[in-house]
């Protein structure tokens, strides 16, 4: 049985991540919307694939980010500073 590798796009990078808040802030070099597939992946420890739930651009939910945004990001699990962001 072939395996198919999953199309990605990169979208962004993680640069910071508040763990009492499960929040990632993510510097934008594509656009990503509520409902989008996002596979965050980085280091030894840290590959995961989750919805996009919840977003926040200045304190705000939104709906849509465009590149070069900083966003808050809700996360499922704890990511690391440079982990890589995938739309799928």
């Amino acid at each position: 049985m072939v395996e198919i590798e999953e199309q990605k796009v990169e979208v962004g990078k993680v640069t910071h991540y508040y763990s009492e808040l499960g929040v990632a802030i993510l510097k934008l070099s594509g656009t990503l919307e509520i409902g989008d597939i996002v596979r965050i992946a980085g280091g030894r420890s840290t590959d995961f694939t989750q919805e996009v739930k919840s977003m926040e651009l200045n304190h705000k939910k939104i709906d849509k980010a465009n590149p070069s945004d900083l966003i808050g990001l809700k996360v499922q699990e704890r990511v690391r500073e440079s982990c890589k962001v995938y739309k799928i």
